[in-house]
């Protein structure tokens, strides 16, 4: 996540160097300490919450839980991961809805923290949880903060109150108290109501704020604080506990270059759980909080529920058994091939999903060079050929070829490159399903998997090999050459399962050979 990038690249740069030490020193835990407080000052974690972290962090490295442990480095990794998920929580905290309908969710915070926005991602999540949500325009000082909450509940296909114009226009508590009234009638079962913010914390701001939590009685207040806000978060986020009051936090902005001290301090500051992180634009990019998976992708590694999660929202299992089914009788076309990539895009952006991965904190540079536009390629290419040539590559003759290039506006080498890749990846898809174990590009074979046994007259064969020459001296020579190929095979996976780089992470090859399965090398 880009909001952590550069504490994320601290942290695991210090955890490196303890990994080869066999047993820690005071003065290495010491050392690890000071090296993480600067990390967190850096990142504009507020002070007390960092001489809180740290003291606990150094209180227990220097325990018997560590000086026990078989790893060290690892148990204080662990040690730092444990305290990184109290301060930004301890555990999930999701949304309180009422006994009696309608719920009411009060948005508090100030001007540009992204509250507007947030209203019509929460929405969205909403109806597609079905429910009934009826989002209220009770901002009226900002200009045009009414016409842009319905352009976002049109977006989000919600309904909308908003008897006034706002810019200055009408009583904000008064089109709150209503707004209930009217969800009440029209059996919304949740209500949002978006308040005015500020460029600063004021009285008025307050007063209001304060006026609209007494009229309707809200279940929840959530505060939305912008993760780029810095150390001003944590004066910003007592000024609304202290005059507002609140139930929960939204982290907004997290997919910004901010260095992520907000998240790391409200949390602990308040005492109030963040329940919902805004990860980007777009009305989906809206997740739960949950503060183990953030310490995790902070440390570098990886949020595979998240992604496992993701995916399950955006593959249809109904459509997944017929491509498993297809795939088992060697009847899997590029038709389907396109209709699980457009399945993948409901997933949101490949880097983001790729750096849900762990270890890829240390690829940064190779994930910021993936070019996203290699899906809209292939697809260009697989929709410009006929319906009969997608079920049957065998149809794609030299001139049918150079028209599918010409229509999708790419070269007849980009076609064939495409064809080739998948005429492999179906080959591969086909060996798993028929349970198999493919030979993977960037892998090779894998010796003594598959069928048990099946391995054994290969082993022997393999063991056999060798110089069969008369002369000592040129057998040696020959038998080093080929232990020096055996070391140079390629150990990568091209699925991420490979052993370079950090532990579990792709390596640059495998970043590389995913680029070419989804579009040109």
């Amino acid at each position: 996540m880009a909001t952590f990038g550069t504490l994320s690249d601290r942290l695991t740069e210090t955890f490196r160097s303890l990994r080869t030490k066999g047993k820690l020193t005071p003065a290495d835990v010491d050392g690890t300490v000071r090296e993480i407080r600067r990390a967190l000052l850096d990142a504009d974690v507020a002070l007390p919450v960092v001489k809180e972290f740290t003291a606990k962090v150094r209180e227990r490295a220097l325990g018997d839980e560590v000086n026990r442990a078989l790893n060290p480095a690892q148990q204080v990794v662990q040690i730092v991961n444990e305290e990184l998920v109290a301060i930004l929580g301890g555990e999930q905290r999701r949304l309180q809805f009422a006994k009696n309908p309608p719920t009411i969710i009060m948005l508090a915070g100030l001007q540009g923290s992204g509250k507007t926005t947030f209203a019509g991602k929460l929405a969205r999540q909403l109806e597609k949880d079905g429910h009934t949500p009826l989002l209220i325009a009770a901002d009226l000082q900002r200009p045009n903060a009414v016409n842009q909450l319905q352009v976002v509940a049109e977006r989000a296909g919600a309904a909308i109150y908003a008897p006034e114009p706002g810019n200055g226009v009408g009583d904000p508590v008064k089109v709150a108290r209503d707004g209930v009234e009217v969800a009440r009638r029209q059996q919304h079962d949740v209500v949002i109501i978006d308040t005015a913010g500020r460029l600063g914390v004021d009285a008025e701001l307050m007063k209001q704020a304060a006026d609209i939590r007494k009229a309707t009685d809200p279940d929840e207040v959530l505060f939305v604080i912008d993760a780029m806000i810095g150390q001003d978060a944590v004066n910003t986020a007592k000024a609304f506990q202290d005059g507002v009051d609140f139930t929960g936090v939204v982290l907004s902005k997290l997919d910004g270059d901010a260095r992520g001290g907000a998240a790391l301090s409200v949390a602990s500051v308040t005492g109030r759980p963040i329940i919902f992180a805004s990860t980007g634009e777009g009305l989906d990019d809206l997740e739960a909080f949950h503060p183990d998976r953030m310490a995790s992708r902070i440390l570098d590694l990886g949020d595979i529920l998240t992604l496992i999660e993701q995916a399950q929202q955006a593959f249809d299992e109904e459509e997944a058994l017929k491509v498993a089914e297809k795939l088992a009788t060697e009847q899997f076309t590029l038709e389907d091939f396109l209709a699980q990539m457009q399945q993948m895009r409901k997933m949101g952006s490949m880097k983001k999903m790729l750096g849900m991965l762990p270890g890829m904190g240390s690829m940064k540079d190779q994930l910021e060079n993936f070019d996203e536009r290699e899906i809209d390629r292939t697809e260009a290419i697989i929709r410009s050929m006929t319906p009969a040539e997608r079920r049957n590559t065998k149809l794609l003759n030299g001139s049918r070829r150079l028209r599918i290039a010409r229509g999708s506006g790419m070269t007849v080498t980009d076609v064939n490159q495409l064809v080739q890749r998948f005429e492999q990846a179906a080959k591969m898809m086909k060996t798993v399903a028929r349970g198999g174990v493919p030979n993977i590009p960037g892998m090779g074979p894998i010796p003594g998997a598959g069928r048990p046994g099946a391995s054994s007259k290969r082993g022997k064969q393999q063991k056999a090999k060798g110089s069969r020459s008369g002369n000592p001296a040129k057998r040696a020579a020959e038998n080093a050459g080929i232990a020096a190929q055996g070391a140079e095979a390629p150990t990568g996976s091209g699925f991420g399962l490979g052993a370079g780089g950090a532990k579990g992470a792709p390596t640059e090859a495998d970043l590389a050979e995913l680029q070419k399965m989804l579009g040109r090398g």
